[in-house]
């Protein structure tokens, strides 16, 4: 109900920080489902944090790679999450259950993964040094997408707004519009400066409504072009952009650009500092600098889809930022009063009656016999900001919110186990310890889980030698043999690392999650393991 309202009152973006989110490792990448009440974030420790947005509270961990997490998307119902790590695999994920439903190892980094916004059998992957690659995940055969130049292969891609159009990037300013469906080029044109010269597209965003799209370049200019004009052009066309925007002053290079989620507003931020600058798209001036804190760099921004809420990742910790909201009563009702101290109220006799007697009855009209009409409170209107304009009703198999199911320390009762009869039977030794039969009570018989199918993708010429970029300068195969895998507690590494994972007491040198899936491991075995070592000693 309240969404309606957004747009009367007053700007629609963020004017101040709104307190952090802090998922105990750190933070790389995060993005907002499509209704913005789900936010996953992506770790330095391979785990997918999920939060409700709405309570501000982790829903959902999921342990989904070993190595960093580097790029997310949802599915267009919310059900799957999509995501890639640095140690060039793709996978899918269940969210309810947490399980993984299929992989793909690539043979070099991935920049970017991207679901089909309506059909989320089809994900779109961009590879370091190679052309942008579409999979099928229903039969995992993937295709190739056509490149301009075979020489440059650092390419970026998107889906347009409807995953009609697939548009890529090279690193000479050619843009390729290609048909998603039989992968023909539709159209083209190049990114120039003022002299002809080309410049690097570092990436391609779309808004979630109407037919605009922002290029991020590397002469530190973002290009705003209406994609009907594009496809109007037609194959090596010229468009002009709607609007350039940059910083003429400090002449910020940007790290990540994104439309609001009305599409009026473009926020974009620093690839020096933890700034944010917010300029709206239809004249192009810019309304809002939001500062972080001086001296840490930004790794991600993402915006609400449909509040004026912004979410920014910096040092590992995720950032909200938002409006300022002011209280005022008198707006609901414009005779309140704020009192500075208690009045004594005089009550007139009838007040509180059911029916009030002194009351003459004048005849109804107009107005007052609307009142008596029945008002339906039980039929649900859709959301508009929940619908695509070419919609009319919303997804019913949407998943909005995750279940969190409470924590009970002592349960009275075991609803999930075996029944009480079978427990004495199997546990008549009493040289068992509490712990274990404790544990052996709660978790009952789990059917074994299933292991999710991996599919390998050749890609002909591509150098299998590349490291990401969150991972740092490329060295010989030496020192990347040692940086593979979650770091061990050694000095040495820990300088070489851009991302240090916090340490805890009694963890020294291994990630958060490592202490706790190193105890699971150690019952299982049921020999300690040696104090500095992580999971990668038993892997």
């Amino acid at each position: 109900m309240n969404l309606e309202l957004l747009e009367s009152f007053g700007q629609n973006y963020p004017e101040e920080a709104d307190g952090t989110l802090d998922c105990i490792s750190m933070a790389l990448t995060c993005t907002f489902n499509r209704w913005g009440t789900l936010l996953a974030v992506g770790c330095n420790d391979g785990r997918i944090v999920i939060w409700d947005f709405l309570t501000r509270g982790i829903a959902k961990i999921i342990s989904a790679h070993i190595h960093p997490v580097c790029s997310l998307c949802w599915s267009r119902d919310g059900h799957k999450l999509v995501s890639a790590s640095t140690d060039n695999m793709v996978s899918q994920w269940d969210v309810l259950t947490g399980d993984c439903d299929q992989r793909f190892r690539f043979p070099s980094p991935i920049l970017k993964v991207q679901y089909h916004p309506r059909d989320q059998n089809k994900v779109l992957v961009c590879p370091m040094k190679s052309a942008p690659v579409m999979l099928t995940l229903s039969d995992s055969k993937h295709v190739i997408l056509p490149v301009d130049d075979d020489s440059d292969l650092n390419v970026v891609a998107s889906f347009d707004r409807r995953g009609e159009y697939i548009y890529t990037g090279n690193a000479k300013g050619k843009i390729l519009v290609l048909k998603t469906d039989t992968q023909d080029l539709v159209a083209s044109f190049r990114v120039t400066t003022g002299t002809s010269n080309t410049t690097a597209i570092k990436s391609i965003e779309f808004a979630r409504k109407g037919s605009c799209f922002l290029i991020n370049t590397a002469d530190r200019i973002i290009r705003v072009y209406d994609g009907r004009e594009i496809l109007t052009c037609g194959r090596d066309g010229e468009p002009e952009p709607m609007q350039k925007l940059q910083d003429l002053v400090n002449r910020t290079p940007w790290k990540k650009c994104c439309f609001s989620g009305d599409g009026e507003y473009i926020v974009a931020g620093s690839a020096r500092q933890h700034a944010l600058y917010i300029w709206e798209k239809s004249i192009g001036n810019l309304v809002k600098i939001l500062h972080g804190t001086r001296g840490e760099l930004l790794l991600d921004v993402a915006w609400h889809p449909v509040r004026p809420i912004i979410a920014s990742i910096s040092s590992g910790v995720v950032s909200i930022w938002a409006q300022n909201q002011v209280e005022n009563w008198s707006a609901f009702a414009p005779d309140f009063k704020e009192l500075d101290e208690n009045v004594e109220y005089e009550e007139r006799e009838s007040e509180f009656d059911i029916e009030d007697e002194d009351k003459s009855e004048p005849e109804q009209t107009g107005a007052d016999a609307a009142e008596d009409e029945e008002v339906d409170v039980t039929s649900v209107d859709p959301i508009a900001a929940f619908c695509s304009s070419d919609e009319e009703l919303e997804d019913s198999k949407a998943l909005l919110y995750l279940p969190i199911a409470p924590e009970v320390e002592d349960p009275e009762e075991n609803p999930y186990g075996p029944p009480p009869d079978a427990i004495q039977t199997a546990l008549p030794d009493e040289g068992l310890g509490s712990e274990k039969k404790r544990q052996s009570l709660s978790d009952g018989p789990q059917p074994p889980k299933k292991k999710p199918k991996t599919t390998n993708i050749e890609l002909q010429g591509v150098p299998n030698d590349e490291v990401h970029p969150l991972l740092g300068v490329k060295g010989d195969g030496k020192s990347k043999k040692k940086q593979a895998g979650r770091p061990k507690g050694s000095k040495g590494k820990e300088k070489d690392s851009p991302f240090k994972p916090k340490l805890y007491k009694g963890d020294r040198g291994s990630l958060p999650l490592e202490g706790a899936a190193k105890g699971k491991v150690q019952a299982e075995l049921g020999q300690p393991l040696p104090a500095g070592g992580g999971i990668s000693e038993l892997l």
